[in-house]
């Protein structure tokens, strides 16, 4: 049986599809972005392909902003492959077959034309109580840059002569509100943890890896969690770590061009500051992190590249504790590549 390809351009209202067959696209038009549309896409697909089984199609839709993830899991839900692929592998696709027109229409056909010559990988739903958690992370996240900023401006003003006496009385009230609603979405982090005490494991477990501690290792559990789904928990480190952004690119033709190395930052790009950051903490103790920093230094690594090498470790390891659901110990530390 031929595989349905189905390319999906999204929107926060609409949506736009398109099938491909052999080497031709098919428009079949725009919808609601709404269960509603969602149906009578569905609808229009069966009736112009006679009715495949949902396990026969290869549905493929960018990220765009959260508006795509209802559509996905309805697609998902009717046994549908469904894949995310990175926009930039999308737009580097479509230059390669020389597209310079972009609209929604052509972004649909892209998308199904994608499906059927790359094959992208398939995308699953998180756990319900992880995609809450990571939920619950990311406004953490924006509630602390967003504290931090109006300090920041508070500060300023500080040193400002002619500022009206209601400015900083409005910063501050405004730091005190952002402050509390951070402390709210903090206890219903640990309130998530505690209904779970499946996830409470899981990070107690991961801390025992040099670099993760109680500032990142909440991140690391979605990530591997995800990775765990993705990949029905059979994916390799080395592609743990190319998800996440951190695998190296090098840059050389011949034998005169020798660019500097550097990583891809294909992946999510929250944790990988989250993983420096850890590894910047973790080598300052006495560690096989330390350790494996000191070396790639003796051999005459850059620092700061010793330090993204750290990061790479630690997610190894993670995955090794998580995957395998065991303690971290230096049998860890050897049964893993470097990646």
């Amino acid at each position: 049986m031929s595989r349905l390809c189905v390319g999906i351009d999204i929107a926060k209202r609409t949506f736009v599809a398109a099938l491909w067959h052999g080497d031709t696209g098919q428009e079949l038009g725009e919808f609601p972005n709404t269960p509603a549309g969602f149906a009578q896409w569905l609808q229009a697909t069966q009736q112009a392909t006679g009715s495949l089984p949902g396990d026969a199609w290869s549905l493929v839709l960018e990220p765009t902003g959260g508006y795509e993830l209802a559509f996905a899991l309805f697609a998902y839900e009717q046994g549908i492959r469904v894949s995310r692929p990175n926009p930039k592998q999308v737009r580097d696709f479509a230059r390669g077959l020389g597209q310079r027109a972009k609209t929604d229409r052509l972004d649909a056909l892209l998308l199904a034309r994608y499906a059927a010559e790359r094959k992208p990988s398939r995308w699953a739903p998180l756990a319900r109580e992880v995609s809450e958690l990571e939920s619950l992370l990311e406004r953490q996240r924006e509630l602390e840059a967003m504290v931090a900023q109006e300090r920041r401006r508070q500060q300023a003003l500080a040193r400002r002569p002619g500022v009206a006496a209601r400015v900083p009385e409005s910063l501050q009230q405004v730091i005190e509100s952002l402050e509390g609603a951070l402390k709210e979405v903090q206890e219903a982090i640990r309130e998530q943890l505690e209904q779970h005490p499946q996830l409470q494991a899981e990070a107690k477990q991961l801390q025992q890896v040099p670099g993760v501690g109680a500032r990142n290792v909440l991140w690391l559990l979605v990530l591997v969690r995800r990775w765990h789904t993705l990949t029905e928990g059979k994916g390799a480190a080395k592609g743990l770590v190319a998800f996440a952004g951190l695998d190296p690119r090098t840059h050389e033709s011949g034998t005169s061009v020798r660019g500097r190395g550097t990583i891809s930052r294909m992946g999510d790009r929250r944790i990988r500051p989250q993983l420096y950051m850890g590894a910047l903490g973790g080598v300052k103790g006495n560690n096989p992190l330390r350790a494996f920093y000191q070396r790639l230094v003796k051999k005459g690594k850059a620092k700061k590249l010793a330090l993204v090498a750290c990061a790479r470790k630690i997610l190894v390891w993670a995955w090794a504790v998580y995957r395998d659901q065991t303690e971290f110990r230096k049998s860890t530390c050897q049964a893993e590549p470097a990646a």
